[in-house]
């Protein structure tokens, strides 16, 4: 070994020694026992078994467990038996040791914790994707019996995200993709709100980069005055909260970038338009003789008191909390320079559970906590309660647990006045499933607030609601269409599926009978598939058995044209038919170097790849491509919807992709503008568009009310360049105040 060599090794070891020094600074500054030995038996364990592995960065292997360590005990509060699973989270999946052997060492409990983050690793989380549902759901099944597994997941999650950067552009599209779709909503749901918004920042800042540099750079740029803004704001308040000689802490809050960015993609406006871009939170310790509760009213009673409150944002978590603990009371002001600022009153208690979730509750668990808990065990219960009937198909079960992950809630009161929390926007039926799966089977309308509404009626916080039902009610397909929680959504799927495999069965018979004749059976099912446009068998045996679809001689002329001649060519038929389509389907994916940009050119457009009509790309937008099964790339807008499926599911067929020129083919977007309304402003835009832009028009729309116009116009232009280019020279018209691509 060279002396240099060594040199660099005794550096690294001295890295290592000091990162795992702040690990135990950071446990020794917690409220927990102190049980530095096994702390440290777990790292020198850790640091032997990944000894000579290496990260993308280049970096020893060892530095990621202690990361996800620091994180756990750090921004999570987590004591010993976490921070010594995060330590070996990843020792038997990437190392020759066993669970058996983590258990010698370290017990049944961190064993347990370990096992649980190995088989997530190969699941749903893991590089290896799978395209069934099980993973996902021994997941949550482990979540469900220890929740400090996905506590401890979603620190290594976190820590992935932060060094993402060593990673290619495509694989950092999954990772990103899958991390908004499932870890921040998970995040969300636990009350992890730091890491929830970590995560959703560093997503957004690798899939949209210079979107995110330009909304963190406006951030810093009005940082100065936001600041005069908020002493402006908070000075009378302090002076007030001062003379009540209370111990509090009041600072700014400014929203995360992707968050703007949200409000500025779902409401079309631009940066300066958002309004609400910082809120005052005010943390407080209760004085001697004053509750959490007490003390929430009188800061806000102060509060009302300086400036006017608006009354439709009061938003009481106080005694009402969310589904994942969160408690503070909530009111919208008018400030002093004519702005509405949002002002967000918690306990250091709150404000620990809001940020750290779940890991912060078992800190507090003996300090007047009740609702809160309960509702966090409720969740956990609807939890597996979806367990016991996932869907079949990996995505939908996925979407199915997403609907009950990151949702704002109502809560609806029963004849007996006990109060259920829900969902927003689920409906009598939704109701009726929550209370018993029997109640929503037989489930035929309801009276909310003593008034008669149907089963689809949408409910709102407050209302009071009795199910009515009739044995004599079956469970009808539409239903589906109009519940929004899972556990609705289960029941009617569960009792669905066994109705239709009763009627696949049927079905099945009816065409073994029709089939006496046939000598080769399979053949010939394959090709009755084919001439009457179905799916799949059970999709034949469903419309046979539910009578949708009659076998008769008219369907046997049509399969098999003339009999005896086909009957005899049948087989041969069907083979070479197979031989074909295997030989136009040989995997045309292989030509595609997944490693490098795939270039979108103007003369394959629509042919070697073609632009989705889900989310409308044009060149310039930042996409990404998805290889289908047929070898053709599917390109999507990365914030698109599908494509956030994909990137969750299908991470191994993305592809980084480039724009080439585009000089011919024109794309429809469509521009939404508003204004004052006068002479001559109509006149003058369409100036803009036929004359200065030379715009294709396609179509246009403008309505003007109380001398105010808003619209709308598509036009075809080549690229994303051509449409900030036509929204500037509109805004140079006199009295039009917007003017922007409508997502």
């Amino acid at each position: 070994m060279t002396e240099e060599r060594m040199k660099d090794e005794t550096l690294e070891d001295q890295l290592i020694e000091q990162e795992f020094q702040e690990l135990l600074n950071d446990y020794l500054n917690s409220n927990h026992r102190k049980k530095i030995e096994i702390i440290t038996k777990a790292f020198l364990f850790a640091k032997n078994a990944h000894a000579g592995m290496r990260r993308k960065s280049g970096e020893a292997y060892i530095f990621h467990p202690i990361a996800v360590a620091r994180v756990v005990a750090r921004e999570m509060g987590l004591g010993s038996t976490s921070i010594v699973s995060a330590l070996l989270h990843d020792v038997v999946e990437d190392t020759e040791y066993t669970v058996e052997d983590i258990r010698n060492m370290f017990g049944d409990k961190v064993a347990e914790i370990v096992e649980g983050l190995t088989k997530i690793a190969g699941g749903i989380f893991g590089d290896k994707t799978s395209s069934q549902a099980e993973n996902f759901r021994r997941l949550l099944l482990t979540m469900a019996k220890d929740v400090r597994v996905i506590l401890i997941k979603m620190a290594d999650r976190l820590h992935n995200m932060r060094t993402l950067s060593y990673m290619t552009p495509a694989k950092q599209y999954k990772i990103a993709g899958e991390t908004l779709y499932l870890y921040a909503p998970l995040a969300h749901r636990l009350g992890l709100f730091a890491i929830k918004t970590e995560l959703e920042d560093l997503s957004f800042k690798y899939e949209h980069p210079e979107v995110y540099d330009s909304i963190t750079r406006k951030i810093r740029d009005t940082e100065q005055e936001r600041s005069k803004l908020y002493h402006n704001f908070a000075d009378p308040i302090i002076d007030k909260l001062d003379g009540m000689e209370l111990h509090y802490d009041m600072k700014e809050r400014v929203k995360s970038a992707y968050s703007i960015w949200q409000k500025m993609q779902k409401k079309n406006i631009s940066f300066e338009e958002v309004y609400d871009l910082y809120a005052v939170r005010i943390i407080f310790q209760p004085r001697d003789g004053f509750t959490e509760k007490q003390e929430c009213w009188n800061i806000y009673n102060v509060i009302t008191g300086i400036y006017m409150l608006h009354p439709d944002r009061i938003r009481d978590w106080v005694n009402r909390p969310k589904a994942n603990g969160y408690q503070a009371l909530h009111c919208t002001v008018m400030g002093p320079n004519g702005q509405w600022v949002e002002v967000q009153i918690r306990s250091q208690r709150m404000d620990d559970i809001a940020e750290r979730g779940f890991a912060a509750h078992f800190h507090y668990k003996n300090v007047g906590m009740g609702d809160e808990n309960r509702e966090l065990d409720k969740w956990l219960e609807t939890v597996k309660d979806i367990l016991e009937n996932p869907e079949p198909v990996a995505m939908d079960f996925l979407d199915t647990i997403k609907l009950n992950v990151f949702v704002s809630e109502i809560f609806v009161f029963t004849p007996k006045g006990e109060m259920k929390m829900m969902p927003l926007g689920a409906t009598a039926l939704d109701f009726a499933y929550l209370l018993h799966t029997d109640i929503g089977n037989h489930c035929i309308g309801a009276k909310v607030n003593h008034k008669l509404v149907p089963y689809s009626y949408k409910l709102q916080s407050g209302d009071q609601v009795e199910i009515l039902t009739s044995k004599a009610q079956r469970i009808k397909e539409e239903w589906l269409s109009f519940v929004i929680t899972p556990q609705a959504k289960n029941k009617i799927n569960a009792e669905l599926r066994r109705r239709r495999r009763a009627i696949i069965t049927e079905g099945e018979e009816t065409v073994t009978k029709f089939m006496a004749d046939i000598t080769d059976q399979n053949a010939f099912i394959v090709k009755m598939i084919d001439v009457l446009g179905l799916i799949s068998k059970d999709d034949l045996y469903y419309r046979v058995g539910n009578k949708t679809l009659i076998l008769d001689n008219n369907v046997m002329d049509k399969v098999l044209g003339k009999k005896s001649f086909f009957r005899s060519l049948l087989p041969s038929f069907i083979s070479s038919e197979k031989k074909e389509h295997k030989n136009t389907t040989l995997n045309p994916q292989e030509s595609i170097d997944k490693k490098k940009d795939y270039l979108l050119t103007e003369e394959q457009c629509g042919q070697t790849y073609h632009l989705m009509e889900c989310c409308g790309p044009i060149p310039g937008d930042d996409v990404l491509g998805y290889i289908n099964s047929d070898g053709i790339v599917e390109v999507h807008k990365r914030q698109c919807e599908v494509a956030m499926r994909l990137k969750s599911s299908y991470g191994k067929n993305l592809l980084n992709t480039d724009w080439g020129e585009f000089k011919k083919k024109g794309f429809p977007v469509t521009i939404l503008i508003d204004g004052i309304d006068g002479m001559g402003v109509l006149l003058n835009i369409a100036s803009v568009l036929t004359t200065e832009m030379t715009a294709n028009m396609q179509s246009v729309h403008i309505e003007t009310k109380d001398g105010i116009f808003e619209g709308s116009f598509s036009v075809y232009v080549h690229n994303v360049e051509e449409v900030n280019r036509l929204c500037k020279r509109l805004l140079g018209v006199k009295s039009l105040r917007r003017a922007v691509r409508q997502e």
